[in-house]
């Protein structure tokens, strides 16, 4: 193969990684809050959230982990009005994670018009510029996807495999799983049901809130309005692609960051076929994660495999008494 052409895939992976980075962390959270039980579609509205008190901190302190620590902050304070409301007074947990959605995005949009003037301080784009691990880096086409990235990207990679390891490997991650598949079982073992999923749902919102801080901070590094733009969206569909399965986040995240980066690579292209020349618009372009998200949910929905199916008790209210 070409030089060339390997260099240019090695680019692309690379950016296709940077774009998916988000989406992990979106995936990964919902995935806390599915495998405890809860279906929180409030993931978009939780990663705004995080976008906003991320990119203020940043701007205002020039600490780039305190910004990063502020964004989670939000997006756990967002998972907890949303556990409130779930957990403890049973509300339904599809209206009340749309309901967080839109509140979430409107109170970013409107504590981020005193953001637009702002800009990140050169200490924050220096903490967060990608860095080359000796001899990983050189790697062929893998090498810059994984080992020539910012630190918020290896990190997105790190928390999914320790979370796998979490969920499948030690016992408080069983137990969270029995919550998920039968909290009454769960309780007449012990387990205190309410407080596994409150630790999971506000950890998931810590992710989401990551993930809105990086698109933020380190991936546009400005503020405007609706800036994750439906990501929170697709990563609710991801979890259903991953199958609840945190390292098959880190390849979903992946693949829709590359559908993403195929609008920005070839917008507005100029190809020539059959003598006519074709122009590729952006806005087709930005379709195709969408797309891709609408046909993965029909995919996943005709599948009848046993570990294609989501946890048992997930978007149910638990009710004690009824045990």
């Amino acid at each position: 193969m070409d030089i060339g052409w390997i260099a240019a895939a090695a680019m692309f992976l690379q950016l296709a990684a940077q774009c998916g980075t988000p989406l992990l962390f979106g995936t990964l959270g919902g995935i806390l809050g599915e495998k405890a039980g809860n279906l929180n579609l409030g993931v978009e509205g939780m990663m705004m959230m995080g976008a906003v008190t991320g990119y203020y901190v940043a701007a205002v302190s020039g600490h780039p982990v305190l910004a990063a620590l502020a964004g989670g902050l939000a997006g756990s304070l967002g998972a907890l009005l949303y556990a409130v409301i779930t957990v403890t007074l049973q509300g339904n947990q599809t209206v009340t994670g749309l309901t967080l959605t839109i509140f979430g995005c409107g109170i970013a949009n409107y504590i981020g018009k005193g953001c637009t003037s702002m800009t990140l301080p050169a200490t924050i784009r220096a903490f967060y510029a990608p860095i080359s691990v000796p001899g990983l880096s050189k790697l062929p086409l893998v090498g810059k996807m994984l080992f020539e990235q910012s630190n918020f990207v290896m990190l997105g990679i790190l928390l999914a495999i320790l979370i796998w390891i979490y969920f499948n490997k030690t016992r408080a991650g069983l137990n969270v799983r029995m919550v998920g598949e039968n909290p009454g079982a769960a309780d007449a073992c012990g387990i205190h049901v309410n407080l596994v999923k409150y630790l999971h749902l506000l950890a998931g919102g810590f992710l989401c809130g990551l993930g809105g801080t990086y698109l933020s901070v380190v991936y546009i590094t400005r503020w405007q309005n609706d800036l994750v733009a439906g990501l929170g969206w697709i990563a609710v569909a991801l979890v259903i692609f991953a199958i609840w399965n945190p390292i098959r986040a880190i390849f979903g995240g992946y693949l829709f960051g590359a559908l993403r980066s195929i609008g920005l690579v070839l917008q507005n292209t100029r190809m020539t076929f059959l003598g006519h020349e074709i122009r590729l618009d952006p806005q087709l372009l930005d379709m195709l994660p969408y797309l891709m998200t609408i046909l993965v949910l029909v995919l996943m929905g005709v599948q009848k495999k046993k570990e294609y199916q989501p946890p048992g008790w997930l978007s149910r209210s638990y009710y004690r008494e009824d045990r």
